[in-house]
């Protein structure tokens, strides 16, 4: 197992080389005591930096819990919370560290007014996944708030003009016009001129699973709409990232 000061030596090369113009010493010692406390991954996903703040990943929290050896965690709707006829959605979340653990509870909400354009229609399952960080973070004590929690992270930026003609996801899972979530993947692949080997293996990583057949559709979901928005706001950045995965493809070659 790698040691903490490696994993350290490694998360601060690698958001030096995502955020070149964003990194500062402050940055980049909040970076280290989040690693030594949590052994959080920049090149996993684990974190992200959004405007000289650091924010947890989903996909960050659900490692953590498994690194804790997390027993369980029930998830529930909070209906006195909820609107169906205008998407309004809450869920309440309970996270069990261990078998004997009376449980770290977390809400989470939805509504078209604090998703991003890229999601809604999916309320449902970003309230979900939100009462899930909350309540994990918690559980295990991080400061930081989760990237799903805010609404923002998915925004389109200014210069993505045509990104912002996409028709908002519906609950079914499909997009305007019949188009699946592959469809929607493959589009934003083509736009943006990525390598689909490399895009295919940072979704197992993103998603916490061995092969991506294995992953949910909500899991898959959450990758697209991601993916879509980082590269419409620093495909450099992005690219960087897949790049990291290079070795793996070789070895699949």
């Amino acid at each position: 197992m790698r040691s903490m000061r490696s994993l350290a030596r490694e998360n601060s090369s690698a958001a030096k080389s995502k955020w070149a113009t964003r990194t500062n010493k402050a940055c980049l010692r909040t970076l280290r005591l989040l690693t030594l406390s949590y052994q959080f991954s920049v090149a996993y996903g684990d974190l992200l930096l959004l405007e000289n703040g650091w924010y947890v990943t989903h996909a960050g929290l659900l490692r953590l819990a498994r690194r804790r050896r997390c027993v369980g965690m029930h998830v529930e709707p909070a209906t006195q919370f909820s609107d169906p006829s205008v998407a309004r959605w809450a869920f309440k979340a309970t996270v069990y560290k261990s078998p004997k653990c009376k449980g770290f509870v977390g809400y989470g909400d939805a509504d078209p007014s604090n998703v991003s354009f890229l999601v809604q229609g999916a309320e449902m399952r970003v309230a979900e996944t939100r009462a899930v960080n909350r309540a994990l973070r918690k559980a295990y004590g991080i400061g930081i708030c989760s990237v799903e929690e805010i609404g923002s992270l998915a925004e389109p930026s200014t210069s993505s003009a045509q990104s912002k003609k996409l028709p908002p996801q519906p609950a079914n899972g499909n997009y305007g016009g019949g188009r699946t979530v592959r469809d929607r993947l493959c589009q934003i692949i083509r736009q943006h001129q990525l390598d689909a080997t490399l895009v295919k293996s940072y979704a197992t990583d993103f998603c916490g699973v061995k092969a991506l057949r294995e992953a949910t559709r909500e899991q898959v979901e959450s990758f697209v709409a991601h993916l879509a928005d980082w590269a419409g706001k620093d495909r450099d950045a992005l690219t960087c990232q897949l790049n990291s995965y290079l070795g793996s493809k070789e070895g699949a070659a």
